[in-house]
């Protein structure tokens, strides 16, 4: 609709301009076309800004969705031998891991106390001797223990630890909202699926549900083939450092397990710990501790990534040793602890993409070479058969 200005006494001819789009007028579609360019660069803005703010409360939720596929992917597997419901399915593996965490807590919670403090007192006495030898060897300056130094070293390597699982409450709770979390999503994944697709595009959910298919996929293989490697190495080192008579043995093989959820670091800080308890005794028990070391991480290495990798997804080492420096700088603890599944979904999800991609360009090649030939076809036509005229014999005179 076209407003006219009232008429001026200064300039009468003013009546027969129409009046332009105000700043506010969304009707005119460069303002509502620049306006939508604005939105998109505040809210990436803002996406951004939520990212830094809420980082801890996302890691949580990631760490809920990755237990989530660890509980699918042992009720699937239940599936397979015990033919009942979903749900009843999901309680027993529940049921069963909590359970285990139970057990190792109450079960052997006393021995494991003890260890635990007559591990930090190997620790710390074995790292002040290395410190003090580089010292009169000249290799390191300045007093104080070596235990504090080295600790403050390594925390300003990781970065900044998350204030959620810095304490004992904090990690207790870190714990229960992530149980919680991952028990919701596996009662009823697809809820989830659909509430997110509902959020896009009708002409983007199908894709989307591909991809959140094949991602739920990699994870619980990636999970399952983690959670093998955990008990083998676990299981193993405790085995092999009871027989060689290493101490503590069974708090060095709990966390070895524990560690080997991280790739790469958790195996450097397993090997360190074990090679210091067994050079605490002598030589002969540190030259033990070093050999199961490098068995149980060969087994490992080998065997159980590799084929984990084949049938999940193949990530380079170095790529998942900077992921992880990389999240545990920006997020902690939780982040060190994620980084491998999130380069893992950032992968499978790019991998997706490419494939919806070249699946697209080859359908559009095939319309086009059909439209081609249709209009080659409608351009050249074939001549018309020629027509073929029968002609009767005429029927001879019969005879007299």
């Amino acid at each position: 609709m076209t407003v006219t200005p009232p008429q001026s006494a200064v300039d009468p001819q003013a009546a027969d301009k129409p009046e332009q789009a105000g700043p506010i007028e969304f009707r005119d579609p460069v303002i509502r076309h620049e306006f939508k360019r604005a939105m998109v660069w505040a809210g990436v803005v803002l996406a951004i800004m939520g990212v830094i703010v809420l980082a801890e409360p996302l890691m949580l939720i990631f760490a809920g969705i990755v237990l989530a596929s660890m509980l699918d992917g042992g009720t699937r597997l239940l599936g397979r031998v015990l033919p009942i419901g979903r749900g009843w399915r999901l309680t027993i593996v529940t049921l069963a891991a909590v359970g285990f965490v139970a057990w190792t807590f109450y079960y052997a919670g006393t021995e494991l106390v003890a260890q635990t403090e007559r591990l930090k007192e190997t620790i710390s006495g074995q790292i002040d001797r290395i410190f003090a030898w580089a010292q009169d060897m000249g290799l390191v300056q300045g007093g104080g223990r070596g235990t504090e130094q080295l600790s403050s070293q390594l925390m300003g390597t990781l970065g900044r630890l998350g204030s959620a699982v810095s304490t004992a409450l904090g990690a207790i709770t870190s714990a229960v909202m992530i149980f919680v979390i991952g028990i919701f999503i596996a009662v009823e994944p697809r809820l989830y699926q659909r509430g997110v697709a509902w959020m896009l595009p009708r002409d983007s959910r199908e894709r989307f549900y591909r991809t959140a298919e094949r991602m739920g996929y990699t994870l619980r293989r990636l999970m399952a083939g983690r959670l093998v490697g955990m008990a083998v190495e676990g299981v193993g080192t405790w085995a092999l450092l009871l027989a060689g008579g290493v101490p503590m043995a069974t708090l060095l093989g709990i966390l070895t397990g524990l560690l080997a959820f991280l790739p790469n670091i958790g195996a450097i800080v397993s090997g360190v710990l074990i090679v210091l308890a067994g050079f605490s005794v002598d030589v002969n028990h540190g030259l033990w501790a070093v050999a199961v070391y490098f068995i149980v991480q060969t087994v490992d290495g080998y065997l159980i990534v590799p084929y984990v990798a084949k049938k999940t997804v193949d990530l380079a080492p170095a790529l998942v040793l900077g992921a992880q420096l990389l999240a545990g700088a920006l997020f902690g603890i939780m982040g060190l602890m994620l980084a491998d599944p999130m380069v893992a979904m950032i992968k499978t999800g790019l991998e997706q993409k490419s494939d919806d991609d070249k699946a697209e360009a080859e359908a559009e090649a095939l319309v086009e070479a059909r439209s081609q030939a249709y209009a080659a076809a409608a351009a050249d036509p074939e001549p018309p058969p020629k027509r073929r005229f029968l002609f009767r014999r005429k029927p001879r005179a019969q005879a007299g």
